[in-house]
């Protein structure tokens, strides 16, 4: 129950324009209005939010703002005064990042026989992965195909996504799928056992698996475990702020730094694999984010750092509902799960505006549309939203449909004393995914040898746009991949001399560049004291 008058009468609204909504069709957008919907609305279109790389492997080209500063930044370390020979760590494969995609990453090559590191900045687990909600595609029922997925993707994706990748990611998704049962995830399932399937925005076919609404958190929870259980050493509050090469070139290890004590470390590695996640803590054009606290982009800074060059950096992905009231709850994921299961985006005149299984990047668009230039979004304390009817779920399925669906959004609106069954709610897009990142082979190896990828800290998968579940997938296919062919690579390599030259001739080409963006980068953490200070 909204206590708000304006935001109750408004709800009100919604209420009574429901039985004529819930008969309402409206039609998919064209390509043409699709394209013109993006242009003018879409955050990744406004020119003023960028920045040319003027240094580095992907010199020329355009990034955001925030993450320009700090992929140009100096790096937190005197490279001179550092004794690399002294390792503190010495191991196979190092794995940086300990979520999804770095535990299904250090599970292989733990299976392979090599020796694992886990390193990670927060708690192993604390991740993007752990707060997907909505579930994970993949194409194995008898009425879909992976190259109906791949068609649906790379649609999807504004015909952008490499080829190979898309490729693999979707031949691999059903293997993928029976891996993570077999190590106990608890899919939905009907009594007889078979996974049940919904549709996502931009899917021609139901292949959403889901564990309810908390899909990422069962997935991760399973990753986890059998990391643990694997015996697989893993250093909690420990960041990675450099990445080691040898005199050849090759990647050879990391500076770590104890986040707690900043006491600084050597880890030397055979072969590494960022898994570090993506950037939504960096807040790009000031947009609310639904990522953990610990997503700021680290990955990409030091793999640009050490010779990896980036694709599609100036694609970002704004879900199109974060939570816009409470403010408690302001820019949380409001899984795209709700409106596959029935709720419909509403604006103030109670109209719905859009077809609710469109693709992110146009849902979104046509929020902000709404709340701009129509003039029909909700006034909120934070700003203008829209509705997402949720009680329409129940009205559609039957009553018990959202406590058995999406119990998790049922739990968080409730703390706020707002019941979803009765009560629809506020939505506006959040800052949700890092679509762009670092170039990779299919192997999953960047550009810099020994240096694999997996996760969000990579470009190219999902072109410029990801559909709904892809995301929780290519954790497993590349983070699975990363870990078997890192291991493999590692059984023949022979480290070289370390060195951190790297690190002095970026320092070089900056000042010959005359570029000084005043900041020290891996950012690490956000920066939300009232000083402005960095971590």
């Amino acid at each position: 129950m909204y206590q708000d008058p304006i935001l109750a009468a408004s709800a009100q609204l919604v209420a009574e324009a429901r039985e004529r909504n819930i008969h309402f069709d409206p039609p998919r957008m064209s390509a043409g209005e699709k394209e013109q919907l993006l242009r003018t609305y879409h955050p990744d279109y406004r020119e003023d939010q960028f920045e040319i790389l003027t240094v580095g492997p992907s010199k020329g080209s355009k990034v955001p703002r925030e993450l320009a500063a700090l992929l140009q930044g100096r790096s937190r370390i005197d490279p001179a005064a550092l004794d690399l020979t002294k390792a503190d760590f010495e191991t196979d494969v190092l794995v940086i990042g300990g979520g999804g995609a770095g535990a299904a990453a250090a599970i292989e090559a733990d299976q392979a026989g090599a020796r694992v590191l886990v390193v990670t900045k927060l708690r192993m687990g604390d991740a993007n992965t752990m707060m997907a909600e909505g579930g994970i595609q993949a194409a194995d029922k008898p009425n879909d195909s992976p190259a109906q997925h791949f068609l649906d993707a790379y649609g999807g994706g504004h015909f952008a996504a490499q080829k190979d990748l898309l490729a693999k990611l979707v031949t691999e998704a059903p293997e993928a799928i029976q891996w993570l049962s077999s190590l106990g995830v608890e899919f939905d399932k009907t009594p007889d056992g078979t996974m049940i399937t919904t549709h996502g925005g931009g899917t021609s076919r139901k292949r959403m698996h889901a564990a309810k609404d908390y899909s990422g958190a069962e997935i991760m929870r399973t990753l986890r475990d059998e990391v643990l259980n694997r015996g697989i050493p893993v250093v909690d509050f420990t960041s990675a702020i450099e990445l080691i090469l040898d005199e050849t070139g090759r990647c050879a290890g990391a500076v770590l730094m104890n986040m707690e004590t900043r006491e600084l470390l050597i880890a030397r590695a055979k072969t590494v694999i960022l898994a570090t996640g993506g950037a939504g803590r960096l807040h790009y054009q000031g947009f609310p984010t639904s990522n953990h606290y610990g997503a700021t982009a680290d990955g990409l800074v030091l793999g640009y750092r050490a010779g990896a060059s980036l694709l599609y950096p100036d694609t970002l992905q704004y879900h199109p509902t974060g939570a816009a009231f409470p403010a408690q709850i302001f820019g949380a994921l409001v899984t795209e799960k709700v409106r596959s299961v029935g709720a419909m985006l509403i604006n103030a005149k109670g109209e719905a505006f859009m077809n609710p299984l469109e693709t992110r990047d146009v849902s979104a668009a046509a929020i902000i549309r709404e709340c701009s230039d129509r003039g029909n979004g909700v006034k909120t304390p934070a700003g203008y939203a829209v509705w997402l009817d949720t009680p329409m779920i129940e009205r559609k399925h039957g009553e018990g449909t959202i406590e058995k669906r999406i119990p998790a959004m049922m739990r968080m609106f409730g703390k706020y004393g707002i019941d979803i069954r009765k009560d629809p709610i506020l939505v506006y897009p959040t800052l949700h995914y890092q679509n762009g990142g670092l170039k990779i082979t299919v192997d999953g190896q960047s550009d810099v040898e020994n240096l694999y990828v997996a996760g969000e800290a990579v470009g190219g998968i999902h072109g410029r746009n990801r559909l709904m579940g892809n995301s929780l997938l290519d954790i497993i296919v590349f983070g699975r991949s990363a870990g078997a062919h890192a291991a493999a690579k590692a059984a023949s390599v022979t480290p070289g001399r370390p060195t951190l030259s790297h690190v002095e001739a970026f320092h070089q080409a900056l000042a010959e560049a005359g570029v000084d963006t005043g900041v020290l980068s891996p950012r690490l953490l956000p920066t939300y004291n009232s000083l402005g200070r960095d971590f």
